[in-house]
């Protein structure tokens, strides 16, 4: 069984009896019945699973439903005894296939007899389009594929060592050289393999990784397949796109380029199938920012944008070629930056970071810029040996009006503090946390000067 983090969050939400369901969403196979299924018969003595793809038939239960009670009548009709009040968990499957859930699920938490999880590969495109969404009754975890700190979790590496790691991260002293270069080699594997669970598993159980491509191009496969059936409007678009991921990243300023598409391609015309893709969870997407500023939404740019894979190893997969045996043996005919990059578009997004990157004709480009304890934090991903050179990076941090206090280069080699500049180790990327905010924000507050009276 491969640990995964949103375990823990599991726990959390259902600790309290939050009186709310739970959906998770994200790109198909990156593990979410799994994880519902194993939480779920740990915890509760009952454990109900409706699949609305296995039996889409169960749609008639929420259609034209009046109120919880007709719903959870025609649940018994088809659960009877398995249905224990306070003791049971409902998890809906695939409900995207009936968008009469998601809105019903109000009535169902309001009730509170038993407790929910919805889940789903294209959720995220489907949730968006629903007016009366449930706010209030239901939260959402996204969850993707397994990020580089639950890789190494899967190939053994120990909780002392990954301490110590996380510690000469904090602290920026240099890490032993032994460790360093196993976890450059580990970082290597991560490349090809990818944090696909069935990927991940496959090479666990066999280290072939002939057999782990074929299960990264089974998966490729699927997506191509959802996109054909779930967007049959825009589906050239969409499956266009998805096949120019890998050689726009491999382009020289790796942002994605629409003649590329259509020498008369519009970007409102492609717009809503790039946001298909990204809510799908089958692409991220970074966007630029015209000011390294915060907030950085305000100077986020639609338009302009780099586009990555949601998982590396389906990238290394896409680009063919024997690609495995290349990377483990350094080949200089890979482009090493475009898969470093995805790399850390994806511990960014796992980690809650919006993705932005930084392009001034001016200063040059800056591969991704986040905001971290309220302040911008440039960050450069670096694949090769001539990790010293980022001139962008240099030239931002040196703007008074800016005031940024630092910068972050990911590469090669070993801790290194120079000015403003941390040199870290590329697999360092996994600690790049944000922080999270305090379970209660209290503000006790007085106003009595302001009274008539004093």
């Amino acid at each position: 069984m491969l640990q995964r983090k949103i375990s823990a969050r599991l726990e959390e939400f259902y600790k309290n009896k939050p009186h709310k369901a739970l959906m998770i969403i994200g790109a198909r196979q990156v593990g979410k019945t799994y994880i519902i299924n194993e939480f779920a018969k740990t915890h509760y003595k009952s454990v109900i699973k409706v699949d609305f793809i296995e039996n889409p038939e169960y749609a008639s239960v929420f259609s034209k439903a009046n109120g919880a009670e007709e719903i959870l009548l025609r649940m018994s009709a088809l659960f009877g005894d398995k249905m224990i009040p306070g003791k049971t968990m409902i998890i809906f499957d695939e409900a995207q296939q009936c968008k009469e859930l998601i809105t019903q699920i109000k009535y169902l938490v309001q009730n509170g007899t038993y407790d929910y999880i919805l889940s789903g590969s294209l959720l995220g495109t489907v949730f968006k389009d629903i007016v009366s969404a449930p706010v209030g009754y239901m939260d959402i975890i996204e969850m993707y594929p397994l990020d580089f700190e639950e890789f190494a979790w899967a190939n053994g590496v120990g909780k002392n060592v990954l301490d110590s790691l996380k510690r000469a991260f904090e602290e920026k002293i240099t890490v032993d050289a032994f460790i360093h270069e196993r976890m450059l080699s580990l970082f290597e594997l991560y490349l090809i393999v990818g944090g696909m669970p069935a990927a991940v598993s496959t090479y666990l159980s066999t280290k072939n990784l002939r057999k782990v491509a074929d299960e990264q191009n089974s998966i490729i496969k699927l997506y191509k397949h959802d996109v054909s059936k779930y967007d049959e409007k825009n589906r050239l678009y969409l499956n266009d796109i998805f096949d120019l991921i890998p050689s726009e990243l491999n382009s020289k300023n790796k942002r994605f380029i629409l003649k590329n598409l259509n020498e008369k391609a519009r970007f409102d015309k492609y717009y809503d199938s790039f946001l298909w893709l990204k809510n799908a969870g089958v692409a991220l997407t970074c966007n630029v920012a015209d000011e390294p500023k915060v907030p950085l939404l305000l100077s986020k740019s639609q338009n302009l944008f780099k586009l990555f894979s949601n998982d590396v190893g389906l990238l290394s997969a896409q680009y063919g070629d024997d690609i495995q045996l290349k990377i483990l043996q350094h080949e200089t005919t890979i482009n090493f930056g475009s898969v470093y990059e995805n790399v850390a578009a994806q511990e960014l997004t796992a980690h809650g970071y919006p993705l932005y990157y930084y392009n001034s004709k001016k200063f040059g480009e800056i591969d991704f810029i986040i905001e971290r304890d309220g302040k911008v934090l440039p960050v450069e991903i670096k694949s090769g040996k001539d990790y010293y050179r980022h001139n962008a990076m240099d030239n931002v941090l040196e703007v008074p009006e800016y005031a940024i206090d630092e910068g972050y280069v990911f590469c090669n080699g070993n801790i290194e503090v120079c000015g403003k500049i941390t040199y870290y180790p590329i697999y360092m990327i996994m600690f790049l946390y944000k922080k999270e905010l305090p379970n209660e924000i209290l503000f006790h507050s007085d106003y009595s000067d302001l009274n008539d009276n004093s």
